[in-house]
Order: structure tokens, then C-alpha cells, then sequence
């Protein structure tokens, strides 16, 4: 089974209230081959919310806590978003996940990217909270951008 990110589902759960439908992702789930999942609404938040973006590091840094997740307004959000990541673990296991296709430069979501803490739309490499916790639980984590390829490996084997 494959968890993706409930915004690339076409979900409108995005920091904004919008969704970033990718085609292959919504075949997946056409196909009952994959089952979305958002870490911040699973985290607590609601949506649309304020952007964040973590400070003093990447999600690796944040679970060891010496970074933060702060939102745009200042306040420190890092609870709910290292809360989603272990719901979103939760989720993986019980579908007994083999790969979790999240959404790149999330807080949570990004596999290799990241935003760098000044909101000025400046990206960084780095890891979300989420995908840091899913990676040291041994789980894939892939960005959208990584679907068709591993996609195409998946169907070679």
C-alpha cells in the first residue's frame, strides 16, 4: 500500500485551502492502491492556517528538538507538527505501507526540500517533520516529483 499526502489527492488541505491534484497519484487512489493522509490535520490544525516553516534545522532537528516549526504570526507550532508525524506513522503501519509519497517543501511533507525559515519563499535541502520520523521508522519517503520514476521500478521488479 502507498500513503501520499491528502493534497496531492486533490484535497483541499493545504496551509491555504487548496489542493495540488497529481494524476498519477488520483489513479492510485481510483485504484485503491494508495490512501491519503494529511499530518497537520492529523496534527491538529485546520485549514486554511497560518503558513510555517522550521527554524534552526530540518524535520531531523526538530524531532531531536533543536528546531522549531514556527508560523508565520511567530507562534511555535512544532507540538502539532511533530503530533501529525507520529499520526501519520500510525497510519502507515496499520496500512502496512512500503512507500509514502509526500508533498516537497512542506514542513511536514517535504522529502529533499524545504522552506528556510524567513517566509520569503527562499528553499533549502531538507526534510518535514513527518518524512524525518517515517525515514528513521524505516518507512520510503518520496517526493511527487519521485512518483512515476520509483513508479516504473516498482513495475520492472
Amino acid at each position: 500500500m502507498i500513503i501520499v499526502s491528502s493534497c496531492l489527492a486533490g484535497m483541499k488541505v493545504r496551509y491555504n485551502g487548496t489542493a495540488c491534484l497529481d494524476e498519477t497519484i488520483q489513479k492510485l487512489l481510483d485504484n485503491n492502491q494508495a490512501v491519503a493522509v494529511c499530518p497537520e490535520l492529523l496534527g491538529g490544525f485546520s485549514t486554511p492556517r497560518e503558513p510555517a516553516e522550521m527554524v534552526g534545522g530540518d524535520g531531523d532537528a526538530v524531532l531531536d528538538g533543536t528546531a522549531k516549526v514556527i508560523d508565520r504570526l511567530g507562534n511555535d507550532v512544532t507540538g502539532m507538527y511533530i503530533q501529525g508525524a507520529y499520526e501519520a506513522l500510525e497510519q502507515a503501519r496499520r496500512v502496512e505501507a512500503t512507500i509514502v509519497v509526500l508533498k516537497e517543501n512542506s514542513p511536514s511533507c517535504g522529502s529533499s526540500m524545504i522552506y528556510n525559515g524567513t517566509f520569503t519563499g527562499l528553499k533549502i535541502p531538507g526534510q518535514g517533520v513527518t518524512s524525518a520520523l517515517l525515514r528513521r521508522s524505516g518507512i520510503e519517503v518520496i517526493s511527487e516529483e519521485q512518483l512515476a520514476s520509483r513508479l516504473k521500478e516498482l513495475d520492472s521488479l
